[in-house]
């Protein structure tokens, strides 16, 4: 076991390139953008660390949020929807109004018409109807008795 007082000894490895038969033309090192690059850090009791540089992950931008709310929106266009069915009924039921109105014009007319024909029928003299006549010239009333 090993005394927690004591620091123990860190062996630090840097990484060193591999040569291979040297290259026709000079190699220009470019990080590649899938494998990170490799950092030492010094702690301050003179340790050295040496890993990967890991970014912090960025949060996703939010979304911005509509000036005006969803339940707004639908709120409003069930107004409109509503004013645009009570505005038809407003016109049925004129509609409806009118033709009744017409209707009782319609028959008031046949009842003046009617009338008027019957009228006409029962005023107008015409020819002996067949019945008979009778000429009353003299009539003696003698006690509440007809005398002919």
């Amino acid at each position: 076991m090993s005394d927690p007082e004591r620091p123990t000894a860190v062996e630090v490895h840097e990484p060193q390139p591999i040569t291979v038969h040297p290259p026709a033309a000079p190699i220009v090192p470019a990080q590649s953008p899938a494998v990170p690059a490799v950092a030492s850090v010094v702690l301050q009791d003179g340790r050295i660390v040496t890993g990967y540089a890991i970014e912090p992950t960025k949060p996703e931008p939010v979304a911005a949020k509509p000036p005006v709310s969803r339940a707004a929106v639908n709120v409003a266009l069930g107004g409109v929807g509503f004013l645009a069915v009570c505005g038809g009924l407003l016109l049925l039921t004129s509609f409806i109004a009118a033709l009744t109105a017409f209707v009782t014009q319609l028959i008031t007319l046949a009842a003046v018409i009617f009338g008027g024909w019957i009228a006409v029928q029962v005023f107008t003299a015409s020819g002996p109807t067949g019945g008979t006549t009778v000429n009353i010239r003299k009539a003696v009333f003698k006690r509440n008795h007809f005398h002919g």
